[in-house]
């Protein structure tokens, strides 16, 4: 008999708990649930925390359980008031954007600095359709972590297939060096080997494939490289 009457404890606080989560949300804006700055992640991990022990446990009061998930969304909404009318303030709970891709060129200090690895930035990439970072003018990680990409002026003009020219592809670029490691299987699908890449890194003033952040060829064995302490000149500074 107490097994039942604490299962319909557990759907009645169900039934009640799920309408004001959603209303508290609504109430929170798009931004908190589009977006997801690191403060309104953690108000929406607090807010399933809240309404995950009520839930679960029946010892735990009701009541005080819709105080709190009132008193986070009125929390949420005042802080982003105050974010919009205080700059500074808003800083502080969110991640400024970082360039880690600059003129088709990776910067390592920058992707060290967000903890963010050569094969995120590339995936990212490739989920905008983009296969070779000489295509990139400036890449950004925004304070949600998604990327943002500006293509180079050629990339942004009219292709050649709008212009009714047939252009053959390059193909896209596969990673031949990462921080210093080279990708042997690589070489032979493109059929070279190290000493052609010894050449062709020399040939662009790199004497050493430790000293190569990434590099990555393509069908026209074309080679593009950015170097682990390299900082391409012109590189703007963002903030919020």
């Amino acid at each position: 008999m107490e097994f039942f009457q604490e299962t319909l404890i557990v759907l009645g606080r169900i039934i009640t708990i799920l309408p004001l989560l959603l209303f508290i949300t609504i109430y929170m804006g798009k931004r908190a649930i589009g977006e997801l700055p690191i403060f309104d992640f953690l108000i929406i991990l607090t807010l399933g925390s809240v309404a995950g022990a009520d839930i679960a446990d029946p010892s735990v009061q009701h009541f005080h359980t819709g105080a709190a998930i009132i008193a986070i969304g009125l929390l949420q909404k005042a802080v982003s008031k105050l974010k919009i009318k205080n700059r500074k303030i808003g800083r502080l709970l969110t991640f400024e954007p970082t360039i880690v891709i600059q003129d088709g060129k990776l910067i390592r200090q920058n992707l060290k600095s967000i903890q963010y690895s050569i094969d995120n930035i590339l995936q990212m990439l490739r989920e905008k359709g983009i296969f070779d970072l000489d295509d990139v003018e400036t890449g950004i990680i925004e304070s949600n972590g998604s990327l943002s990409v500006y293509k180079n002026a050629e990339k942004r003009a009219a292709t050649s297939g709008d212009l009714g020219i047939s252009h053959r592809s390059h193909g896209i670029c596969v990673p031949v060096i990462m921080e210093g490691t080279i990708y042997e299987k690589v070489l032979q699908q493109y059929n070279v080997n190290q000493q052609w890449l010894k050449q062709k890194l020399q040939e662009k003033g790199v004497n050493n494939s430790n000293d190569v952040f990434y590099a990555s060829i393509n069908k026209n064995l074309d080679l593009h490289i950015s170097l682990k302490n390299e900082l391409p000149a012109g590189t703007p500074s963002l903030y919020h």
